[in-house]
């Protein structure tokens, strides 16, 4: 039954949304003014339990909707009867003017406003004061009826001086992030494709280069010196499994294959086994995150994986991955690597935990590190992310 609600939320939301929408349009042509509707992006597929939050927190613009949706049938009706009631009371009055003698008579009585009809002058007066309904309706009290609605629909739908300046001090903050993210995250990108030439320049490409060399002389010394020539092609097999091989280390250090078939929490275990240090991984990922999230936690475990066995002087290590599902947000991917190295780790000195920073902030993830001097030595990295594929691994 909660799935049947999560389903159905982001549709009813969407359709008040559009019923809000209008409603703003028309208060905006009668009024002259804006309708400001800051609405908070939602960056999850799963958009229920966002939702289900942000009505339950009574603030944002998808409550504004929702508060206007549940009044609207009460407070718009009352606010157009006004107008409707003089409109209907001068209609009653015209057909009193014209059978009210009749149906006082047969009623024994009856009365337009404070007017008794009992004869033709009372009638004549009730119909008159009738017609006067209709410009009292139209030129009076439905301009101020709409007045009232558009001050009642700018209370209700749009937000106050102070939410609308927090929210938009909030966007502006996010669109300086989301600025700094992407520059950093290009210059990221950027220093890692002149690496990738830089591999292929010095690794790769010139041991191919020297392997044609060595196949050309082989080739001139076929006849001459056949012994020359078989040592030859043994040095030109050995730089063509070395090219092999960083090749095949290249484009592990792009995106290793086993993070593509398997999934983090096994990459994380291949990591484990071919690390100097005695590494335990605890794993409990529901399903898989989403592959770009996935890639660069992945880089970040193997950094600090890396840096601990460099310059920790630990024996052991643990690696904890686990995705806590949340209410306003896709929920977080968290993974905490600690070992029992010396300790004094810090973020602000050398690059290498500085580039996990970096590589976080692209996806508005985290870095917190507690490295007392003697250790241990734990880091914590923190990204929202949605968990988007099956699961592939037992964790």
């Amino acid at each position: 039954m909660s799935g049947l609600r999560a389903k159905l939320l982001p549709r009813a939301v969407k359709n008040v949304r559009k019923l809000a929408d209008r409603q703003r349009q028309l208060a905006e042509e009668w009024s002259g003014r804006d309708f400001p509707a800051p609405y908070r992006e939602l960056q999850t597929t799963d958009q229920g339990p966002a939702l289900r939050a942000q009505l339950a927190s009574r603030e944002g613009q998808v409550w504004r909707d929702w508060r206007w949706a549940n009044l609207h049938p009460y407070v718009g009706g009352l606010i157009a009867f006004a107008p409707l009631a003089l409109v209907l009371s001068g209609v009653w009055g015209l057909v009193t003017a014209v059978f009210g003698v009749r149906l006082s008579q047969e009623w024994d009585s009856i009365w337009y406003l404070f007017i008794p009809v009992q004869n033709w002058p009372t009638a004549a007066l009730a119909g008159v004061l009738g017609a006067l309904q209709f410009p009292l309706a139209f030129r009076w009290a439905a301009p101020r009826a709409v007045s009232l609605h558009e001050r009642y629909l700018r209370a209700i739908l749009a937000p106050s001086e102070d939410e609308l300046r927090a929210e938009m001090a909030e966007m502006a903050h996010r669109i300086d992030h989301l600025t700094t993210t992407r520059t950093a995250a290009v210059d990221t990108q950027m220093a890692e494709i002149r690496r990738i030439e830089r591999d292929l320049h010095d690794g790769a490409q010139a041991r191919l280069v020297a392997m044609g060399m060595t196949l050309d002389a082989a080739e001139h010394l076929l006849e001459s010196n056949p012994e020359a020539v078989r040592a030859l092609l043994a040095e030109a097999r050995e730089n063509s499994t070395k090219a092999l091989q960083e090749l095949r280390d290249l484009v592990r250090g792009i995106h290793p294959p086993v993070l593509a078939d398997r999934g983090l929490a096994d990459a994380v275990r291949s990591l484990a086994l071919i690390s100097p240090l005695r590494t335990e991984v605890r794993a409990d990922l529901p399903a898989r995150p989403e592959p770009p999230v996935e890639s660069a936690a992945y880089f970040a475990v193997s950094e600090l994986m890396t840096n601990a066995a460099k310059h920790s002087g630990a024996g052991r290590a643990r690696v904890d991955i686990s995705h806590e599902p949340g209410l306003t947000t896709p929920g977080t991917l968290r993974i905490k690597v600690t070992d029992d190295g010396r300790g004094g780790a810090d973020a602000t000195r050398g690059t290498g935990l500085r580039g996990i920073e970096q590589r976080l902030a692209t996806f508005d993830g985290v870095l917190t590190v507690s490295s007392p001097l003697g250790g241990p030595t734990t880091v914590t990295l923190e990204v929202p992310c949605a968990l988007s594929s099956p699961k592939t691994t037992s964790c």
